[in-house]
């Protein structure tokens, strides 16, 4: 990627994939060894993604260069788009054997040392442990001294090397075998947490069979192009994007909506990549490459998301940079202050500060945070629920009031026949079967409504002559001879159909939220059909379930008339409603709800209601599974058209802020705990190792209960 700057002579862009980038420790390595490349502007790393953004001048810096810069500071990187470096087994088997080795030598020297036997065969298994456990961390460590860090790598060799001169063997051992194991235990964990976001990948199958003019054959995806035919079999996964040709089937959409329910997928219905066909075999046009399907984007989007910091994770970094150099520094007074001051045993103030200075690292704390805020965007993806980053975790926390756009989201967004009000003795089927013959052949959506209901209800129709379409009023046309009109309450007083005895149907209408299409034979009105947009039959339990989590308001915002906006909040049970907005005036009531009640948050479909959830805290798009303007226009992303996935999201949104405190309570009360008991001299070696590096893994555990919340 390049582009015209004006400071450097060509500017490009890499992203790089790094092995060894654990801690926030790494990253400040990496930036001691920036600072001398020539052509570097700017970088930015992702810890939990082990990826980094590099902007640099390519005239004086190549990507290969930067790789190099990055092995100097004891880790390798290839850029993302390039095939993973093969780091082999042998390396992993040869950790392996090395920690048994330090494990067996540090318990052999215990027990001799326990029996009191040969104490120099002792302090030799206990160096062989040393040696063997250490031979990882001593790497590292001489790797951070050369760029100038003192990482938890060299804090541990210290603390080791202070411990032989002391001629605390043991305790030596201790530290290096129990750092050894805990390094490896957090690095599973913490891969656990990452494998999260991977598991999405693994969604759709690495190919497909095609079908054309020479048969049928299985081809990589990577190759298949859009306007390809593929067959899914029944049971397959769908490897790509589609429309059905033909065939019928339930697919599963779960992987990519969460919907719970299987789809009844047909002729010209949309299919995604991921989703898991039925009892039927499907023929799909493929409408999107791999790269650019719907599980794809949400893949991008997420891990996207996951390098947005939270504020919470800036707070915490910026404090963990105070917080080592002050305990170091409280170390090196321990060791000194006592024995000048008040002539206190030398050994013993060493060995305190030896503790200090491994309970000094801060990657517990520093973690605590992305981890969590990784696990719930994985959660929620799995969920089909697109949230965009930290930020919009946290703000969703706090939000006390949602609006909700009518039309699409609190309705079902198509209309429908509710009544056929008989006038003049006219039949109610009759009354249908006109207004059908007029609308056959109209693609206006209560036209299709009122068709629609007469197929179902049994009543046949043939289309009519001479048919009209009035704008803004009705329609018109001639069924068997006769003239007949449909339309609304004003075409009808314009053509002096209208009579005093329909006003109260008409009234009634109105209030019940409905929509009234008058039916006239002739010079005389013959009935009234009344049309209505229908809530949401999951509407009133997510709007219950919202209130239940402590949101204070729940309002409904509509362009529709105060009739029918009042009758539709009465039956939903919203709070309060706006009727008769435009899209600028929906903006002015989120500001005004904002004075109100403070963050807010609008649900909408992502597109008509644009402005408006741009506006809010927090833009909520429902159905975004096949919109881009939807996936990339809100702060979340429902992928179905499902309700329930909004308490969902605010559920997630505050346990996973609960869980950010208690990873960071862990993190605190564990490190101030050691604090104490080091200078107290209550605390050994050992149990400082356990303490450092078992906070981190506490902390990531805990945070990967944040996958499977409900």
């Amino acid at each position: 990627m390049t582009a015209t700057c004006t400071v450097c002579e060509l500017h490009a862009e890499s992203t790089f994939t790094i092995e060894g980038m654990d801690c926030r420790e790494e990253v400040a390595m990496l930036e001691r060894r920036f600072k001398h490349l020539p052509g570097l502007e700017d970088f930015s790393a992702d810890v939990m993604a082990r990826r980094l953004h590099v902007k640099y001048d390519a005239a004086k810096l190549s990507a290969s260069a930067i790789a190099d810069a990055v092995a100097d500071a004891g880790m390798r990187a290839w850029l993302e788009h390039e095939e993973p470096i093969d780091i082999g087994d042998a390396a992993a088997r040869r950790r392996r054997g090395l920690i048994w080795t330090s494990g067996l030598a540090f318990a052999a020297g215990l027990l001799l040392d326990a029996l009191g036997l040969a104490p120099w065969a002792a302090r030799a298994l206990f160096g062989a442990a040393i040696a063997a456990g250490g031979a990882l961390t001593v790497r590292k460590g001489w790797t951070a001294v050369r760029v100038g860090s003192l990482d938890i790598n060299v804090l541990m060799i210290v603390a080791a090397a202070g411990a032989i001169v002391l001629g605390q063997w043991s305790e030596a051992a201790a530290v290096i075998f129990l750092f050894a194991v805990a390094q490896t235990l957090e690095a599973r964990t913490l891969e656990r947490a990452r494998g999260a976001i991977r598991a999405l990948m693994d969604l759709t199958p690495t190919s497909a069979l095609v079908r054309d003019e020479g048969g049928e054959r299985q081809l990589d995806v990577e190759t298949i192009q859009p306007g390809t035919l593929i067959v899914v079999r029944p049971g397959e996964k769908i490897p790509l994007d589609g429309e059905v040709m033909t065939g019928e089937s339930a697919v599963n959409q779960a992987p990519v909506t969460g919907e719970s329910l299987p789809a009844d997928k047909r002729r010209g219905d949309e299919v995604f990549a991921g989703t898991i066909n039925g009892r039927g075999a499907l023929e799909v046009r493929v409408t999107r490459a791999r790269r650019d399907t719907t599980l794809a984007r949400i893949i991008h989007l997420v891990e996207r998301a996951q390098a947005q910091r939270a504020p919470a994770q800036t707070s915490v970094e910026r404090f963990a940079r105070i917080y080592t150099p002050a305990v170091i520094a409280l170390a090196a007074a321990v060791a000194v202050v006592p024995p000048l001051a008040t002539g206190a045993s030398w050994p013993i103030w060493i060995y305190r500060a030896l503790v200090l200075l491994v309970v000094s690292c801060p990657c517990a704390l520093v973690i605590s945070t992305p981890v969590s805020i990784v696990a719930a965007l994985a959660g929620a993806a799995r969920k089909g629920v697109l949230i965009k980053g930290g930020v919009h975790v946290e703000r969703t926390s706090g939000v006390r009031c949602i609006a909700f756009d009518k039309t699409g989201t609190l309705t079902r967004g198509t209309p429908e026949v509710v009544d056929v009000i008989s006038l003049n003795g006219v039949a109610p089927r009759a009354i249908l079967a006109l207004a059908a013959a007029v609308e056959q052949r109209s693609e206006h959506p209560i036209a299709q409504a009122i068709v629609q209901y007469a197929v179902s209800s049994g009543v046949h129709a043939d289309p009519g002559a001479n048919v009209q379409a009035l704008a803004g009023r009705g329609a018109e046309g001639h069924v068997g001879g006769a003239r007949i009109v449909l339309g609304n309450h004003r075409l009808f007083e314009e053509r002096h159909l209208c009579s005093p005895a329909i006003h109260p149907y008409l009234d009634e209408i109105s209030a019940n939220g409905c929509t009234a299409v008058l039916v006239a034979n002739g010079r005389e009105a013959v009935g009234i059909i009344a049309v209505a947009d229908r809530p949401r039959a999951a509407a009133r339990d997510a709007i219950d379930m919202l209130r239940r989590q402590g949101i204070e308001s729940l309002v409904m915002l509509t362009g529709d008339s105060h009739a029918t906006a009042q009758a539709i909040a009465r039956e939903v049970g919203v709070d309060e409603f706006q009727a008769e907005l435009l899209p600028e005036d929906k903006v002015t009531a989120i500001e005004g709800l904002r004075r109100r009640f403070g963050s807010v948050a609008m649900v909408g479909d992502g597109v008509n209601d644009a402005p408006a959830l741009a506006a809010a805290d927090v833009g909520i798009a429902m159905g975004a599974a096949g919109s881009d303007a939807a996936l990339e226009t809100a702060d979340i992303a429902l992928m179905a058209d499902e309700l329930s996935r909004i308490p969902y999201a605010f559920r997630l949104s505050r346990a996973t802020v609960r869980n950010i405190r208690m990873n960071l309570a862990i993190s605190v009360v564990m490190k101030a705990a050691f604090v104490v008991a080091a200078v107290a001299g209550v605390a050994t070696l050992w149990m400082a190792v356990v303490a450092d590096t078992g906070a981190s893994i506490i902390v990531i555990a805990n945070a990967l209960r944040l996958l499977r919340a409900d």
